[in-house]
């Protein structure tokens, strides 16, 4: 059935919902442009949010685009319409991520429903996890959560949880000594809470988190060696569960399929009453992120590293005004 046509309030709520989706850093690296006559949405990468010493492929670019993209597919079928997504529909616009066709109606009982209340509580936890295991019950159904996006979500064996972690520590000491990465990274991590900033974008410094005491951890340590007043010092768990996302190829499709598993398991998870944050510190040097892989899985590339566990909700980070990202043509 065709759906009545989408006006200017609903079309903003649509991407306000997209929007709240994570991206490393919170570069918020989209935009959208609402084609009023055919119903359509499209989804484009903000190039000027690029990331050139920490993701030069813009890997993580896609995902940040493909986990909004999962955001706006949850918050259309809440308002009763069907998203229908084509992937890098025009290969003379590299920009141009997605088209979302509006105009059709949603079957009431779409299992998406029931994920857009998670939108709004989802929020990255750099905070302690408690040591509580993860009943095998909700890791499946975040398996199958990755599973019906067209990824893989697999659960490692302690011995490779250890190898991750390790890779993670290699991968901060080598970030320590790029000064154009270091950089980047103190240009959007600032050092400033969200109050004392007019920045939309970035990650304040009240969502770093405590400084690790004691164990390793996956928690990226945005700080990176900055006086953050008011920052303290905690123990994580000593053995986070972790999780790797993937997919089979490491094409551009790939990520943005992987972005939307990403957002879909995340925001699974937060329905379920976990907390969660990502890594991908080891992903992002090449001679590293091959050994990141779980060679038992059929899982080809990783995209991401999970850490899921029962603790305190993250800190909202801020987002762009919707009108910043938003064209209606």
């Amino acid at each position: 059935m065709i759906a009545p046509p989408l006006d200017t309030t609903a079309v903003t709520a649509l991407v306000g919902d997209a929007t709240a989706a994570p991206s490393q850093h919170n570069v918020q690296p989209w935009r959208f442009r609402f084609l009023r006559e055919s119903g359509v949405l499209q989804l484009c990468a903000d190039l000027d949010r690029a990331l050139p010493q920490t993701d030069p492929d813009r890997r993580n670019l896609y995902l940040g685009c493909g986990a909004a993209l999962f955001n706006l597919r949850v918050a259309a079928a809440a308002a009763g319409r069907e998203a229908a997504v084509r992937l890098l529909p025009d290969p003379a616009d590299p920009a141009l991520l997605a088209e979302v066709d509006l105009t059709g109606t949603a079957e009431a009982d779409d299992d998406l429903v029931l994920l857009h209340p998670a939108i709004g509580r989802r929020h990255t936890s750099r905070l302690p996890f408690s040591e509580e295991e993860i009943p095998d019950a909700l890791r499946d159904g975040l398996c199958g959560a990755a599973r019906r996006e067209d990824a893989h979500l697999v659960f490692p064996d302690a011995w490779h949880v250890r190898s991750v972690l390790d890779l993670v520590q290699d991968a901060e000491g080598r970030e320590a000594r790029d000064p154009g990465v270091r950089g980047e990274t103190a240009r959007w991590a600032r050092a400033e809470l969200a109050g004392e900033t007019p920045a939309s974008d970035g990650i304040p410094a009240e969502a770093f988190g405590p400084g690790r005491w004691g164990a390793d951890s996956p928690v990226r340590d945005f700080a990176a060696g900055r006086s953050v007043p008011g920052r303290g010092w905690a123990p994580f768990e000593k053995n986070p569960h972790i999780a790797l996302l993937g997919t089979a190829e490491d094409r551009r499709v790939d990520w943005l399929r992987a972005g939307q598993a990403l957002e879909r398991v995340l925001l699974q998870a937060t329905a379920d009453g976990l907390v969660a944050s990502l890594t991908s510190q080891a992903l992002e040097w090449p001679e590293l992120r091959w050994a990141v892989r779980d060679p038992t899985s059929a899982m080809g590339h990783v995209q991401m590293v999970i850490r899921l566990g029962y603790g305190p909700e993250g800190h909202p980070t801020q987002r762009r005004p919707v009108a910043e990202v938003l064209e209606i043509a």
